[in-house]
């Protein structure tokens, strides 16, 4: 019998993982725009302008702002393969699965790794990292200022410092962060910085925005040898992104014209009100959490507002829990990676999940599949985030 194949149709879904998030319905309709060439004079509009507003959302100056055509880990090697050539020394900041990933592009791209390593759910001091850069004299810093797997939001600025004074190159993933609290990165010093679509700028997966200063670039121009991914070779993706518009690759003109009304979401919102938002949103998911007698993984003074590990209670079923969410309510929450794996769930509130009503409904959500496993809660956790919401 031929197989008939039916609409796409996943049903509801509010998108509270650690990844995508919710959409807009401008960025829906943005998805539908009539499509053009990828060097058409319109197009080619739109991409100074998607530049333009990326340089606005990571708080920059640096002409070399733009998309790279891959999801968050596109730009992740995208600044591995870059700046670094065979046999550089590369200082890899580890607490996390993604600090891990970028260490291992490193060793792939025949850098010399040194590997800084932290216990998952505690950040890195700027003493630790001035230490291994006086035993190690490191060409390239890497370190991830929100790390997805464990929710901890890291201190950047003394850190950038101490990697300015040994004369290295620091690079920053933001896949998590950007858009959901301030990341200034002029004003940080942060040489290299990449992001993903799909989280707090709220965009389908499927582009990675990237920023680099002068002394990045000037790392790349001198290279003695060539990068070694021809498709990420950004000596040559610049000029189809600039001036010259010389040909590289066929643009993903449709994720592009998403990601601009994203971006232009988020400048009609301005960066401080969207700073705000996921801060009261994230502190009445924390009173919610708090009131239920639930515990975070990561100490209050280190978490990311935008995602936020929350461990399971002993004898409960995690899995079974983020079944019953999604069955009954249509909530994606993801479950925990590495170390945390069985044991948390991963919620994430950003971008355009970042929203009172999914804190509510998560709440007396979560409560439910938790007295559906004999496990009753402290208290009221969508009374104690209305108190936040109403004081």
């Amino acid at each position: 019998m031929e197989k008939n194949y039916g609409p796409l149709n996943p049903g509801k879904r509010m998108l509270m993982g650690p990844g995508p998030s919710d959409m807009h319905p401008r960025v829906y309709q943005a998805l539908i725009t009539p499509l053009v060439g990828h060097l058409d004079p319109y197009f080619i509009q739109v991409m100074d302008e998607t530049k333009e507003l990326l340089r606005y959302v990571f708080q920059t100056r640096n002409e070399f702002t733009l998309p790279v055509s891959g999801t968050g880990s596109a730009g992740m090697e995208t600044c591995v393969c870059n700046l670094i050539e065979p046999g550089d020394t590369v200082l890899i900041c580890v607490g996390g699965y993604f600090g891990d990933r970028m260490a291992q592009m490193v060793e792939r791209h025949g850098g010399r790794l040194v590997r800084l390593e932290n216990e998952w759910g505690r950040p890195f001091t700027a003493d630790q990292v001035n230490k291994a850069l006086k035993e190690n004299a490191a060409k390239v810093v890497g370190i991830v200022h929100a790390e997805t797997s464990t929710g901890v939001l890291q201190p950047l600025e003394d850190i950038g410092r101490v990697v300015h004074g040994h004369d290295a190159l620091f690079l920053v993933d933001t896949v998590a962060s950007l858009g959901g609290v301030s990341i200034p990165v002029d004003e940080w010093g942060i040489d290299a910085c990449y992001t993903g679509s799909q989280k707090c700028l709220s965009c389908p997966p499927g582009l990675a925005p990237i920023t680099l200063n002068d002394r990045a670039v000037e790392r790349i121009v001198n290279r003695k040898t060539p990068v070694g991914s021809w498709y990420l070779d950004m000596s040559m993706v610049k000029n189809y992104w600039g001036g010259s518009r010389v040909y590289h690759h066929t643009a993903p003109v449709t994720m592009i014209y998403a990601l601009r009304e994203a971006l232009v979401l988020m400048h009609e919102e301005g960066l401080e009100n969207g700073f705000a938002r996921h801060a009261l949103n994230y502190r009445a998911f924390r009173a919610g959490i708090d009131a239920m007698g639930l515990k975070f993984f990561v100490e209050e003074a280190y978490r990311a507002p935008m995602i936020n590990p929350v461990l399971a209670p002993d004898g409960i079923d995690e899995a079974k829990a983020r079944a019953h969410l999604l069955k009954g309510y249509g909530i994606e929450v993801g479950g925990g990676l590495g170390a945390l794996r069985g044991k948390a769930w991963r919620v994430g509130l950003m971008g355009q999940s970042s929203q009172k009503d999914h804190v509510l409904l998560f709440l007396g959500a979560l409560e439910e599949a938790l007295l559906a496993q004999g496990f009753r809660t402290a208290g009221s956790g969508t009374a104690a985030a209305a108190a936040v919401y109403a004081g």
